[in-house]
């Protein structure tokens, strides 16, 4: 028997050892956290089972530790946690659960430690250490997980059919172990993944894409993308992923796997960035490749990708549930402008070409860099090396401009109203010309990013209108 009482060493152990043994409550530390212990993971979160009522040890624990408030309690699940020096503390009655074929909610009964380890998802995850005193810190071991732990191996406790058709979430939860702790899944495991991909329709899609966005916030989310694919799941998430796999030949010419390119620029970006809606971007960046592709004159062509690309943005949110709001337009600006600076690096890099480039990308500029240096996968290490020297260029050539004349969220220093006010015009198309030429004449570097210059460029071009000063009310204005 494995004795783990020395890994043991938070006082909080020691705690509810002492009260479970005073109130008679065969107790256990058990999931994630046993299973994170072991391989050296730190966890704010505890798991403990109790052989009674999770929620009177909970209240009990908390009595002793003098937690009074933000207590929570889930009668209908038996369970109550709360919060003890920054750790999340969750007690739950064991239990045994059987399901509806229709649902994924369990009816739930009182049960054995036993019992409540058969109903986990994994075998890693049925491990439990015991708190109490005539065992303390041994090991509860029924499934062989600390073997599949040393192996890292995922595998189910049941036969895997009836866990997946039981709870199908549990699939998804395989996949993104898999891919979180760099495991593999069992082959009778992942049989009955596929085996049981039409289950997951009775899942919502809010949980499916909890579990994608744990997935992607891993190291290297492409394990995961690519499992999803291999199971057959990931056609029924995101069925427009898939269309870009394959290579096609005609003339003797291929164009690259832009699924296997998709999958290594993720990881680009995962390697570079936490911001998860960034690595969505790149996930979704050559989506609309499969809808433009052409050959044309013995070449594969892409064009517009990013653009039509990016109006398909808000469909694939909205049929996932995801959000639809500032994030999604996030996805769908990094989407649409991250062929932009291709053309800038690739030829003079000019001021006026990343002046542009700083004023459309704003704020997400170093977002935008850093998708479109991802997405440099070529194999010829020459081509690759050129690409990344160039895109350094730009990135000095825009610290130059930021220190010089401009800046991002940059706008021109004479508005709409301030030009309706001049001339006394009401919203016309004249005022919008007015305005425009205005904000290209600073971007190209025709006149200085100054208030002084863009109201002169302004009279110049009122007057070409045939406009006259109505209103002269320029003042000492500085750009705000």
């Amino acid at each position: 028997m494995t004795n783990l009482r020395h890994k043991l060493d938070n006082p909080i152990f020691d705690y509810i050892s002492q009260v479970a043994k005073d109130n008679k409550l065969e107790t256990y530390v058990i999931g994630g956290y046993v299973r994170d212990l072991l391989l050296g993971i730190k966890s704010k979160d505890i798991d403990f089972v109790v052989a009674g009522s999770g929620i009177e040890l909970a209240q009990k624990v908390a009595e002793k530790l003098k937690i009074k408030r933000d207590i929570a309690y889930y009668k209908n699940f038996g369970t109550a946690m709360f919060k003890y020096k920054g750790i999340e503390l969750e007690f739950v009655g064991a239990r045994k659960e059987s399901y509806d074929r229709n649902s994924r909610k369990p009816i739930v009964e009182n049960g054995t430690i036993h019992d409540d380890q058969l109903r986990r998802d994994f075998t890693i995850n049925a491990l439990a250490i015991s708190l109490n005193s005539n065992n303390y810190g041994d090991l509860t071991d029924p499934f062989n997980g600390l073997n599949d732990l040393e192996e890292k191996i995922i595998k189910t406790p049941l036969d895997p059919d009836i866990t997946f058709s039981d709870d199908p979430l549990r699939m998804l939860r395989a996949i993104r172990f898999a891919c979180r702790l760099n495991f593999t899944i069992d082959h009778k495991t992942e049989e009955a993944i596929t085996k049981n991909k039409q289950r997951l329709e009775i899942i919502s899609k809010e949980r499916i894409v909890e579990e994608l966005n744990k997935i992607m916030a891993t190291e290297k989310p492409s394990k995961g993308f690519i499992l999803l694919e291999k199971t057959g799941l990931l056609e029924l998430i995101l069925p427009q992923l898939i269309k870009l796999k394959g290579i096609e030949i005609k003339e003797g010419r291929a164009h690259k796997d832009n699924f296997n390119h998709t999958m290594q620029v993720v990881d680009n970006v995962a390697s570079m960035s936490d911001n998860i809606w960034l690595r969505w971007s790149a996930l979704f960046h050559d989506i609309a490749k499969p809808n433009v592709k052409k050959f044309v004159n013995g070449t594969w062509t892409f064009h517009s990708h990013e653009f039509i690309g990016a109006k398909m943005i808000p469909a694939i949110f909205k049929s996932l549930k995801m959000p639809l709001n500032d994030k999604m337009k996030y996805v769908q600006k990094m989407v649409g402008m991250h062929h932009r600076a291709i053309p800038i690096s690739n030829n003079e890099i000019t001021d006026s070409a990343v002046r542009r480039l700083m004023y459309d990308a704003g704020e997400d500029l170093d977002d935008l860099m850093i998708l479109c240096e991802a997405d440099i996968t070529s194999k010829i290490e020459e081509k690759k090396i050129k690409f990344l020297n160039n895109y350094k260029i730009v990135r000095q050539k825009i610290k130059d401009l930021e220190k010089k004349d401009f800046r991002r969220n940059w706008q021109p220093p004479i508005d709409g109203n301030y030009i309706m006010n001049t001339f006394s015009l009401s919203p016309c198309k004249i005022v919008g010309d007015i305005k425009e030429c205005i904000k290209n004449s600073i971007l190209d570097g025709i006149i200085d990013n100054s208030f002084e210059a863009a109201y002169q460029l302004m009279i110049k071009k009122g007057e070409e209108y045939g406009l006259k000063i109505v209103n002269n009310i320029q003042k000492n204005k500085t750009i705000e």
